[in-house]
């Protein structure tokens, strides 16, 4: 669990430097074999998503965590970074709010991420 909680650490910790908000993590372990946990991120712009994104990436490949795939980088309005066991989606405002993953994984657990902060 230590590991895990390094990751997402620093996962977090890149989102708040680049300053995205609304930033929740899911443990979806319980209810799909895809991946363990989610962590969601909002930006005002697609400039601030891919910032965020870039920050994540840079930010893992330094603490020795290998990129699995990224997507939706091009669009830069709904990016994800697979880490495997942890996916980061880094969401536009507007599309967060339209999507709702939220919603969609309703009966999974948040995370405590204040005391990362």
């Amino acid at each position: 669990m230590k590991d895990i909680d390094e990751r997402i650490s620093i996962i977090v910790k890149a989102c708040n430097d680049k300053k995205g908000f609304d930033i929740k993590g899911l443990d979806i372990r319980k209810l799909t074999t895809i991946t363990d946990y989610f962590i969601l991120v909002s930006g005002n712009s697609t400039t601030q998503v891919l910032s965020i994104a870039d920050e994540i990436e840079e930010k893992m490949m330094k603490a020795g965590y290998e990129l699995l795939s990224k997507e939706g980088k091009e669009s830069s309005r709904w990016v994800l970074l697979d880490f495997g066991d942890i996916i980061v989606h880094i969401f536009h405002r507007e599309d967060r709010e339209f999507y709702d993953l939220e919603k969609l994984w309703a009966d999974s657990e948040e995370l405590t991420l204040d005391y990362i902060l």
